[in-house]
C-alpha cells in the first residue's frame, strides 16, 4: 500500500504515463518525470499549463494554491497570465471559509498581474476537507523558447533559488501552533509563517528566461533532492549535489531537528532549481536583482550522487514528502 503523497516515479512512469499517448502536432511539451508543465501552439504564440492541489495546508491554503501553479508555468520561462480554481469542500463546511480562500487567491494573483478566469465550487462527501485545484495558463516568449526540467546536460552547473524548506516550514508554523510554541521563540514562528511571502518563483522564472539556463524545474514535494532526481531522470543524465552547499534558513533546521525531517527532502515551493554552463553567472545575476541563489551541484552523464558530510553517497528518488510525517 502506498502512503500520503505522490505516487512514486516508477509507478508515475508504469500506471500513468504509460496510459498517455501522442496525438497532435501542435502540442510542443508533454508529460514525463519532472515535466510539470505541458504547452501547445496557439496561433503565433505557445501556450504553457500546468495544474497542482493543495492538500497538506489550510491556514494559507488559497495563497498557495495559485502559487503551486504559477510557479511551474514560470519555470517553463512563461508569463502566468491566467487561472482556473476549483474549491471542493465536504459537507457543512462554512460558505465564509470557502470565500476566504478565494480573497487569498485574488490577492496573490493580482500581485502578479494574474486574472482568475473562472472555475468551480462544490460540496462534496468525496473530501473529508477542503481541497482546492488551480490550472495556470501562460504565454511563452515569442521567440518561442520552452524551457523543462528536460534539458540540463553534463557538465551544466545547478543553481538553487531561496532555501530548502522554505514551503514546509511555513506551513508547519501556521498550521501545528502546539508544535512549534515547544521548540521555537515567538520571533521565529513570525519569521517561519513569512516564508509563504517568498513562495512565488514567478520573478526568478521571469528574469532567467532572459539568462543562460538550459533547464528549470520548481521545487515541491520531495523537497530539493526530489527535484534535482527529477531533473536528472527528464534529462536523461546523473546529478551530483553538495548538501553542505544548499541554503537553510535556521528556523527550518529548528523545525526539522525537533520533527526528525530532513529539510533536504522537505516539500519547498518558493525555490527554483536551474541548470546553466555557468551556473556562478546565472547566481551572480539573480543575487543582482535581489533573488538569493546558490551552486550546489552540477549534471554528470551518469548517477545521481548526494555529498553529505564530505561523504558520497547514492541519491535515491523521491518518496512521500517529508511534511506528511508531521499530519
Amino acid at each position: 500500500m502506498r502512503g500520503i503523497g505522490k505516487l512514486t516515479n516508477e509507478q508515475l512512469k508504469s500506471i500513468i504515463l504509460s496510459s498517455i499517448a501522442p496525438l497532435r502536432p501542435d502540442v510542443v511539451l508533454r508529460p514525463g518525470i519532472g515535466v510539470d508543465c505541458g504547452a501547445i501552439k496557439a496561433g503565433g504564440r505557445i501556450c504553457v499549463f500546468s495544474t497542482d492541489p493543495i492538500t497538506a495546508a489550510s491556514h494559507d491554503a488559497g495563497r498557495l494554491a495559485v502559487h503551486v501553479s504559477l510557479n511551474d508555468v514560470a519555470a517553463a520561462g512563461a508569463e502566468p497570465v491566467g487561472l482556473l480554481l476549483t474549491i471542493m469542500a465536504p459537507p457543512g463546511e462554512d460558505p465564509h471559509k470557502l470565500g476566504e480562500l478565494v480573497r487569498q487567491a485574488q490577492e496573490e494573483a493580482a500581485a502578479l498581474n494574474v486574472e482568475i478566469l473562472g472555475g468551480h465550487t462544490e460540496f462534496t462527501d468525496a473530501v473529508t476537507r477542503t481541497v482546492l485545484c488551480t490550472t495556470a495558463i501562460g504565454l511563452a516568449p515569442e521567440d518561442g523558447r520552452v524551457f523543462s526540467s528536460a534539458g540540463a546536460r553534463p557538465g551544466d552547473e545547478m543553481v538553487l533559488t531561496k532555501w530548502a524548506g522554505m514551503e514546509g516550514t511555513a506551513i508547519i508554523a501556521s498550521d501545528l501552533p502546539e508544535f512549534v510554541h515547544k521548540h521555537l521563540t515567538h520571533e521565529e514562528i513570525a519569521f517561519a509563517q513569512s516564508l509563504m511571502r517568498q513562495i512565488s518563483v514567478v520573478p526568478e522564472g521571469r528574469l532567467a528566461a532572459k539568462l543562460s539556463v538550459t533547464a528549470m524545474h520548481d521545487v515541491t514535494e520531495g523537497g530539493v533532492l526530489g527535484a534535482a532526481w527529477e531533473m536528472a531522470e527528464a534529462s536523461g543524465c546523473g546529478v551530483e549535489v553538495d548538501t553542505s552547499l544548499i541554503p537553510v534558513q535556521d528556523v527550518t533546521r529548528k523545525i526539522c531537528a525537533a520533527g526528525g525531517l530532513n529539510p533536504y527532502r522537505l516539500i519547498s515551493s518558493g525555490c527554483m532549481l536551474m541548470a546553466a554552463v555557468s551556473g556562478k553567472q546565472v547566481a551572480k545575476a539573480l543575487m543582482a536583482n535581489g533573488i538569493q541563489a546558490a551552486v550546489i551541484g552540477k549534471f554528470m552523464a551518469n548517477g545521481n550522487t548526494i555529498i553529505e558530510n564530505g561523504l558520497s553517497m547514492v541519491m535515491e528518488p523521491p518518496e512521500s514528502d517529508e511534511l506528511y510525517k508531521m499530519f
